[in-house]
């Protein structure tokens, strides 16, 4: 089988570890990142603090926790950290950060572990409203924080050539997603890392598999036998 992965180059290692042996793999980045300073995120932040300290931190992906020693200076002694993705949590525990509850799931099953505020959390420049919306329904104050910017890539005909030929793509976020969309064949299996990202891939196409956890090789294996 042919599987595309899609994150910018030196990103998709975990992914290639995880795929059966066998597969015909082929890397078409579909985004690129350009991350803001520290000091500009310490700058968002700081007029907040001085009224009071975050008593929840949610990182939002791997990418945002370069920024994890800028936010926890602006949070309370006792801070609960919350994470979106097992990468991300292993990003954070390899800061020596401790994690308190890595979410997979939808933004409303991460809020609902979540119950002190002030909330800070950190993303991308562009972020799902779907967790904001669920703590501020709860009473919370939230802010959240840009960290990076993601921006979509032109593909060449080369590249779309190679989406449009996947038996397997991997799509790391919308924003991703908004690229590779109008070329992926409708036979396409598309690999999502979680619910958030398989809902806006659903509205367009209807083969979705969720997670990219240590199960993967065998699910897709499941999948080649079947097809």
């Amino acid at each position: 089988m042919k599987v595309v992965v899609t994150r910018e180059a030196g990103w998709n290692g975990v992914i290639r570890e995880r795929l059966p042996t066998g597969m015909i793999v082929e890397e078409v980045p579909l985004t690129t990142t350009t991350y803001l300073e520290p000091e500009d995120v310490r700058a968002a932040i700081e007029n907040f603090v001085a009224v009071e300290r975050f008593r929840t931190l949610v990182v939002t992906s791997e990418r945002s926790a370069r920024y994890v020693d800028v936010a926890l200076s602006a949070s309370a002694t006792d801070v609960e950290v919350c994470c979106v993705g097992t990468a991300t949590a292993k990003a954070l525990r390899a800061r020596g950060v401790n994690v308190g509850v890595t979410g997979e799931g939808t933004a409303e099953d991460l809020a609902r572990h979540i119950s002190n505020g002030p909330v800070l959390i950190l993303g991308a420049m562009v972020q799902r409203g779907e967790l904001k919306s669920s703590l501020l329904a709860r009473g919370l104050e939230v802010l959240p924080v840009a960290c990076y910017e993601t921006i979509p890539l032109t593909l060449d005909k080369i590249e779309i050539s190679k989406v449009r030929a996947a038996d397997i793509l991997f799509i790391g976020a919308p924003s991703a997603w908004g690229v590779a969309h109008e070329f992926v064949n409708p036979d396409t299996w598309v690999v999502v890392p979680g619910a958030g990202t398989a809902a806006v891939v659903r509205e367009e196409h209807a083969r979705v598999i969720e997670g990219w956890g240590p199960d993967l090789a065998a699910r897709l294996t499941e999948l080649a036998l079947a097809e």
